[in-house]
């Protein structure tokens, strides 16, 4: 019977595999990632210049930048996009602060899950947009209206996932902390809050997302400034060159949104790449 002895080479062994993330440049990942949005600008570019698109189904991208110049001279773009921001992100503020304290208690107690739970699953599971007659025999078309009805559509998913979010914390973690004093808010505030972050900040972008459709609906009822109310001119007036611009900003204004919400996460939880 033979031995290996130290002094005798190993053969027939292999390198192990990097079981790690390998990271991409910033620089090809960006390429990458801008690569299909550039191929359908180019085949729309295309297809409109030879054709193949008519411009009474599909205006042209020379069309849509015209009527950017246009909305851009008279400062009517800023105008409606000012007015937007301002409805979403206090529509957002109202909804999603009571989404996120109504996940929380929900979350932290049996009691909490029992008064809340079952109301807010009955609110996710009516559309929002069912609520815009009872909404204006209330509210009437003005601002409260469109303000109340982007609450209410940003409300469901950040209560949603804020209370996934924190019944997700691990429970010993909890102990851990109360066994360190923690109670009531400094618990909340201090761990759970913090542990459930991932998960508040993917119902901040769902939010988001389900008030811009709110936007659109609330813009186009009563409303004299906004890009809702763009759209609504637009198909009164058979611009299609409108309505593609509109399509744009809501794309753009979601990719800023998404992007936003990136950074925040990485400020926010340095931890994770």
């Amino acid at each position: 019977m033979t031995t290996l002895t130290s002094a005798e080479p190993v053969t027939g062994l292999e390198e192990p595999r990097f079981l790690g993330v390998r990271h991409r440049p910033a620089a090809l990942s960006l390429a990458i990632r801008a690569s299909v949005p550039l191929l359908l600008l180019a085949a729309w570019w295309y297809g409109s210049a030879s054709g193949a698109i008519p411009s009474d189904v599909l205006a042209a991208p020379s069309q849509v930048v015209g009527a950017l110049g246009e909305l851009a001279a008279t400062g009517q773009l800023t105008d409606y996009l000012l007015a937007s921001a301002h409805r979403a992100g206090l529509g957002v503020l109202l909804g999603g602060g009571a989404g996120l304290l109504l996940g929380v208690v929900a979350g932290l107690s049996a009691l909490g899950e029992e008064l809340v739970d079952p109301t807010m699953q009955m609110k996710r599971a009516v559309p929002f947009l069912a609520l815009v007659p009872l909404f204006i025999s209330w509210f009437g078309v003005e601002e409260s209206f469109k303000v109340v009805l982007i609450a209410v559509a940003a409300a469901g998913p950040m209560y949603a996932y804020t209370y996934l979010g924190v019944r997700g914390v691990d429970r010993k973690l909890v102990e851990a902390a109360r066994g360190f004093g923690l109670r009531g808010p400094r618990l909340a505030l201090g761990v759970i809050i913090p542990t459930a972050l991932p998960s508040i900040l993917m119902a901040l972008r769902v939010s988001l997302s389900v008030a811009l459709t709110g936007l659109i609906a609330a813009e186009q009822i009563g409303a004299t400034e906004g890009i809702g109310y763009l759209v609504t001119l637009a198909q009164q007036y058979y611009r299609s060159d409108y309505m593609v611009l509109c399509v744009v900003v809501y794309a753009v204004l979601g990719l800023v949104i998404d992007l936003a919400i990136r950074g925040a996460e990485k400020a926010s939880m340095p931890w994770r790449r």
